[in-house]
């Protein structure tokens, strides 16, 4: 039995509540009057932004995963 169908419906599924994620911290920035919260908001959507470019990536294209520097070294 195949699970490309259920890992690209999972795959689907997070891009879609990563979206999701990511307007509602948009909407809530712009109606937050308080200066603070305002900064955590945009914070939080540009790292989720960055997750969901990269799953992309890694959608797209599987083998860019051995590609990808995390940083985390010096190599």
């Amino acid at each position: 039995m195949d699970a490309r169908p259920k890992q690209s419906k999972r795959r689907d599924d997070v891009l879609s509540s990563l979206n999701v994620v990511i307007e509602g911290l948009n909407l809530a920035q712009n109606l937050s009057s308080i200066t603070p919260a305002r900064a955590v908001f945009s914070t939080v959507s540009v790292i989720l932004t960055m997750i969901r470019v990269s799953f992309l990536m890694l959608r797209d294209d599987p083998l860019k995963a051995d590609q990808i520097h995390t940083g985390l070294d010096d190599q």
